[in-house]
């Protein structure tokens, strides 16, 4: 039990695993601290490449991608990943404004887009309806 949650406060995303794919470690840590706080299983990774590989060997139930990452940019990773027998949804995360990327996004099977700076609130609230939804 989480010391900081109330016993009857159910907690969001328990036992879910979430991959966080985002080169800026600040972005990340906020993240994981946020996702971990209701009750999801998260790791986490800067790059392009490690996300695939991740996503390969483990998939998790979700993934938290970043657009811009060294290596492989989100749009492959997201291309790649939704490919994969397993497929986890994906939640795209990015600072540009253009709706041609989120249209492109879309095309890849992106669950979901939001703009940074990512409203943490948003960012959960639209995980637990992902997959709730699947489930």
């Amino acid at each position: 039990m989480n010391p900081m949650t109330d016993e009857n406060e159910e907690l969001r995303l328990e036992s879910c695993k979430v991959l966080i794919v985002d080169d800026d470690p600040e972005v990340r840590a906020a993240i994981d601290h946020a996702l971990q706080a209701e009750g999801a299983l998260t790791q986490y990774c800067g790059d392009g490449n490690s996300a695939v590989r991740i996503c390969e060997a483990e998939p998790p139930d979700l993934v938290i991608l970043d657009m811009m990452l060294p290596k492989r940019s989100g749009f492959l990773v997201l291309d790649k990943i939704k490919q994969l027998e397993n497929t986890p949804l994906v939640v795209m995360v990015t600072a540009n404004e253009g709706r041609r990327h989120q249209q492109y996004a879309e095309t890849l099977g992106v669950d979901g887009y939001i703009l940074k700076p990512v409203r943490l609130e948003r960012l959960i609230t639209m995980a637990q309806k992902l997959l709730e939804a699947r489930a």
